[in-house]
């Protein structure tokens, strides 16, 4: 019997707006062998948000507590806020064989990319920048001051699109979950996972002919 392989850790990034959290989301329900990794954060919970299940909403001092004790994977600040993956939940989930999905930001996905260099990125773009304002305006849970710090920062995000293994354009939201359904897949495919999960009938498929 073949040996648990471990799971891939997929990372998934993008600028506020770029509808990145809806992606994922779609992409859990096509593909359930998927663990979303939730975050911890110190920015207030929107409207519809529970704790455990979109975040771990935390103060900012604990969070600083958990930096020095080494909790996360990776952190960074974001639009003022902290965030951070659980290193032991990632871990534990991908040792157990589980596909792990990040969703966090450039600075996390960088740090992920050094201690994780088989990790697999996707960086996701809004079709314009007209488009990326209108979906920030449209979800009607931030400020106005939060609105323009997120579209000024967008440029310093997307301008580190080019380090991630791919990138996708969410224009026409199903073809863009397609694609993203398309990366994962073709993942799972790979000739150096496929071999080991295929031991037994490679081995039959090569012994001699009687």
């Amino acid at each position: 019997m073949n040996a648990q392989l471990e799971g891939t850790l997929f990372v998934v990034a993008a600028p506020s707006g770029a509808g990145k959290s809806t992606l994922v989301n779609a992409l859990l329900e096509r593909e359930p062998a998927i663990s979303l990794s939730v975050s911890h954060t110190t920015r207030p919970p929107r409207t519809g948000e529970l704790y455990g299940r979109h975040y771990y909403f935390v103060e900012r001092g604990e969070f600083e507590r958990e930096i020095a004790e080494g909790i996360f994977l990776e952190h960074a600040e974001v639009h003022g806020n902290l965030y951070g993956t659980s290193r032991s939940t990632v871990q534990t989930l991908l040792t157990q064989g589980r596909d792990v999905l990040l969703e966090i930001d450039w600075q996390g996905a960088e740090q992920i990319r050094r201690s994780k260099p088989d990790c697999v990125s996707v960086f996701i773009l809004p079709p314009s920048r007209a488009e990326l304002e209108r979906r920030l305006r449209g979800r009607g849970s931030d400020s106005a001051e939060v609105i323009e710090r997120r579209l000024r920062n967008s440029r310093g995000e997307i301008a580190h699109a080019h380090e991630f293994d791919y990138i996708l354009v969410n224009d026409a939201f199903e073809d863009a979950l397609d694609d993203l359904q398309a990366i994962v897949r073709a993942v799972r495919l790979r000739s150096v996972l496929q071999w080991q999960r295929h031991e037994v009938l490679i081995a039959e498929l090569l012994a001699a002919g009687t």
